[in-house]
């Protein structure tokens, strides 16, 4: 049997439908869907189909409805399909149904909830991509859990995912790391230098600190000695210098962005550096293919929103048509020295990833990047002659609390919480997990109390102590039974007829909500749908759990009953399955035991 019970049953109300209304075409009945029924009293499943067909065959929704209903009743899968409101059917399943999927989950063990709903479809995701000039910090961690999570939810659904982090290193950022790099060095070798007099020599808008770059200084001292200062050990010229601090300052930056990742459980597949791509000459040539479409010309633009003609200096610049692509106005490629602009570069790239076999391209950003989505959007569809779409996923602003007010915990920032800070005070798998108890597009407070509770408004807690007393269970069962017993191959085997309470229904109608809810998830792109997935699992199971303490008939291990421990135990295994494979999308560790 399929995985996905609410597209087995799709497919039957489709079935159904289109016998009722043979004149209905593929374009009709796209839209027919099959969700979980808002409120369980009123059944399992609901569909919309009634209420999609019946403009289009001329029909009035509420009787097509009752007329669809009879024909859905006597599907072996229902127990029953009734009309309800302007024109929905509510399906409730029959309860052999429900216990059918049981092992069928134990069967797939993590695999179960795998799709096909992204099959053939190649996704480039490309997230954290943090400037190289410091350490990461909170706002790059949410941007790398959501990332990460919605590259894994989207390759359970099938996709063909490359993840990928762009190196930003060119521009001035990376020029004021180099000269910041240089200051710690000349510290390293001894000079005599001041702050003061270091600024004075350093190019304008260059003016960079960080006690982060000291080991870098060190490095650069050990690696070249005094060979890159005068013979007075004051500054040289920097054509002498630029190039290899530079460069060790890039590498060594990106070596600790790696392994803060790495500490975060992020590898992404693919690392793109955009000096390597100007080098090539890929902003000339993205430049000279939009050229040769049509879509650039001179021109002076209008002035800012906002500015008095006064305050506005018009002068001709290379612009690209974004306004026939849907954007507000027109956008420059070159500023006013000749020189690129930012959005210049990123055409490039995001040219070279389109050139590398991508079908759809996910850029996970901050949300101070806004404004920069309508423009990209255009470009990429005018780079790809509107076959590669670009969808962007921005992340708000967190703010670290305790004890109800934000924190600075940053030891060598100063100014902002460092991922690595975050993750000795707390956890991988409690950043991870909390990162995505909020959609990404909404601002979230980190409650560092909170996660490091033991308590059920420790989300990630909630979930891992119900996989933790899953595995309890289990591991007293097989010492009683046998480790044989209780495997997932010899429990898709037992009789479940026994689970009939109506927690115990509940539960699995949350277990088989599972692949559906990936589906979903990696279509929306919206990743903390897991999250929230898990933490309603994790409530059915605990509910039963302590159902049973008050009534020792439904508890797991059951005295003198073997059939009915072993329908227990299968539905306790498929439970940890499911808790597992999404703790698996979600990266975070499930838990054999709390202390």
């Amino acid at each position: 049997m399929s995985q996905n019970l609410f597209a087995v049953m799709r497919d039957h109300v489709v079935e159904a439908l289109r016998a009722l209304l043979p004149q209905l075409t593929p374009e009709h009945l796209i839209r027919v869907e099959v969700t979980p029924a808002r409120d369980p009293a009123h059944g399992d499943m609901a569909t919309n189909a009634a209420m999609v067909a019946a403009k289009p065959a001329g029909q009035n929704p509420r009787a097509l409805a009752q007329s669809l209903a009879e024909r859905l009743t006597a599907h072996p899968l229902l127990q029953s399909a009734e009309p309800a409101g302007p024109g929905f059917v509510n399906l409730r399943l029959n309860a052999s149904a429900l216990l059918d999927q049981i092992p069928v989950i134990l069967r797939a063990a993590e695999g179960y909830g795998d799709g096909t709903v992204g099959a053939g479809v190649r996704v480039n995701v490309e997230y954290v991509s943090a400037n190289p000039t410091g350490p990461m910090h909170i706002g790059h961690c949410r941007g790398a859990v959501v990332g990460d999570a919605l590259a894994a939810v989207m390759a359970k659904a099938g996709y063909e995912v490359t993840t990928e982090y762009y190196v930003n290193d060119a521009g001035g950022q990376v020029q004021a790391l180099a000269w910041a790099a240089y200051w710690r060095y000349l510290q390293a070798i001894g000079s005599t230098i001041t702050a003061e007099e270091f600024d004075a020599a350093t190019p304008t808008g260059l003016q960079y600190r960080g006690e982060y770059l000291i080991p870098v200084g060190r490095s650069l001292y050990e690696h070249f000695g005094t060979t890159l200062a005068t013979a007075d050990l004051a500054i040289a010229d920097p054509s002498l210098w630029f190039g290899p601090v530079r460069d060790r300052a890039l590498s060594m930056m990106m070596a600790e962005i790696r392994e803060d990742l790495a500490l975060l459980g992020v590898r992404q597949d693919v690392f793109s550096s955009e000096r390597a791509l100007l080098e090539s000459g890929a902003v000339d040539r993205a430049i000279a293919e939009l050229d040769a479409k049509g879509l650039i010309y001179e021109g002076v633009l209008e002035p800012p929103k906002g500015k008095a003609p006064d305050d506005w200096e018009p002068r001709p610049q290379t612009l690209f048509r974004a306004t026939e692509f849907g954007d507000d106005v027109d956008r420059p490629l070159r500023k006013s020295d000749g020189s690129n602009t930012y959005f210049a570069n990123d055409i490039a790239y995001h040219a070279d990833k389109i050139a590398r076999g991508s079908d759809v391209l996910i850029d996970v950003w901050g949300a101070d990047h806004g404004g920069y989505v309508s423009r990209m959007k255009a470009v990429v569809k005018a780079v790809s002659d509107g076959r590669v779409p670009l969808e962007i996923v921005l992340c708000q602003i967190v703010h670290v609390m305790r004890g109800g007010q934000p924190v600075r915990m940053s030891k060598r920032a100063g100014t902002f919480v460092t991922l690595r800070d975050l993750l000795d005070e707390v956890g991988r798998d409690a950043v991870r997990f909390t990162m995505l108890m909020r959609k990404s597009d909404a601002q979230m407070e980190f409650d560092l109390d909170q996660a490091v509770a033991q308590t059920r408004e420790n989300p990630v807690f909630y979930v891992q102590y119900a996989h933790a007393r899953c595995r309890s269970v289990l591991r007293a069962a097989g010492e009683s039974l046998g480790a044989a017993a209780v495997t997932p191959e010899a429990l898709a085997e037992a009789d479940l007829t026994g689970l009939d309470d109506p927690q115990e229904l509940a539960l699995i109608r949350r277990l088989i909500a599972w692949p559906r809810l990936v589906e979903g998830a990696a279509m929306a792109r919206e990743p903390h749908r897991v999250a929230f997935f898990l933490y309603d699992l994790a409530g059915e199971f605990h509910m039963l759990w302590n159902k049973g303490r008050d009534d020792s008939t439904l508890r797991f291990l059951q005295a003198g009953d073997e059939a009915g421990t072993r329908a227990r135990l299968a539905l306790v295994a498929a439970t940890a399955i499911v808790i597992r494979s999404g703790l698996y999308v979600l990266g975070v560790t499930p838990a054999e035991e709390m202390r």
